[in-house]
């Protein structure tokens, strides 16, 4: 400090400077606040584009899988149906068995 400078211009210099700098500091820090926030948003959208692309990949492989299913389910159905028109009396036979071995399990 100067011998002829004022003490209360140097406080209020102080001051001034002290105030600038508190400016300086909260832009500084809302500037980091709002790329905080941009690379947050930034990420949230990858994470949400990456999880609609499972979800679409996962919807097709279930898809996929019930199509073979109900295939199966109606190939097993017509088969089924021929091998009763072939066999009628087998058929009815082989039924009687399942239903009497059925009754007997369900009985105890």
């Amino acid at each position: 400090m100067d011998e002829h400078q004022d003490p209360s211009k140097v406080t209020e210099s102080g001051k001034d400077k002290l105030i600038g700098a508190a400016g300086n500091l909260k832009e500084a820090a809302g500037a980091k606040a709002e790329d905080f926030r941009r690379a947050a948003g930034q990420k949230a959208d990858e994470l949400r584009s990456a999880a609609q692309d499972k979800a679409q990949e996962l919807r097709g492989t279930a898809e996929s899988a019930w199509s073979e299913a109900t295939s199966k389910a109606k190939s097993w159905h017509s088969e089924g149906e021929a091998y009763v028109r072939d066999n009628p009396t087998k058929a009815v036979l082989i039924a009687l068995g399942f239903g009497l071995l059925l009754g007997l399990l369900l009985r105890k």
